[in-house]
C-alpha cells in the first residue's frame, strides 16, 4: 500500500494518545485534589480530539487506526500505580509522573515530524504540528504545577 508511512506514522500517534489518555484516567484516580483530577480531564480531553483527527485520517488513506497502546504505556502505568502506592498520592510525586508521560507523548511527535518530509503530506505535517503545540501547552502547565510544589 503507498500509504502504508503515512498510516504507520499516524497510528504510532495514535498509541501514544491512547496512552496518555489511559494514563490521565489512571492519575484521575490517584489524586486526591478536585483540581487534579479536573486538570487530568482536560489533558485527556486533548488527547481524544487528537485521536479522532488521526483516525479520521488513516481511515481517509484506507488504513486501519490503531486501537491500542504502547507495550511501554502499560508498563507506564503500573509504575505510577506502585509509585503512588509507596508516596501516598503526593500532589509532586503525581505531576512529576505525569511530565514524564508528556515528555514521552512530545518524543513521539518530534520522532515523526523528524521523518515528516517521507512519511507525511504536507496537509498531514501541519495536522500533527498543530497536535504537538498543543500537547506542548499541557507539557507546560504540567510541568509549571510540578515546579510549584517543589
Amino acid at each position: 500500500m503507498e500509504n502504508q508511512k503515512n498510516i504507520d506514522a499516524l497510528n504510532k500517534l495514535i498509541e501514544i494518545n491512547n496512552d496518555r489518555i489511559e494514563g490521565y484516567e489512571t492519575a484521575s484516580k490517584e489524586a486526591k485534589d478536585t483540581d487534579l483530577k479536573s486538570l487530568f480531564g482536560e489533558l485527556a480531553s486533548t488527547s481524544q480530539k487528537n485521536v479522532s483527527e488521526l483516525r479520521s485520517e488513516v481511515t481517509r488513506l484506507g488504513g486501519t487506526p490503531e486501537e491500542g497502546t504502547r507495550v511501554t504505556g502499560k508498563f507506564f502505568r503500573a509504575w505510577m500505580d506502585v509509585k503512588a502506592a509507596f508516596t501516598g498520592n503526593d500532589r509532586h510525586t503525581i505531576l512529576d509522573s505525569c511530565e514524564f508521560g508528556e515528555d514521552k507523548a512530545l518524543e513521539t511527535y518530534e520522532s515523526v515530524l523528524e521523518k515528516a518530509t517521507t512519511d507525511l503530506t504536507a496537509e498531514q505535517t501541519q495536522l500533527v504540528s498543530q497536535q504537538k503545540t498543543a500537547l506542548r501547552a499541557d507539557h507546560d502547565r504540567v510541568k509549571a504545577l510540578r515546579d510549584a510544589t517543589a
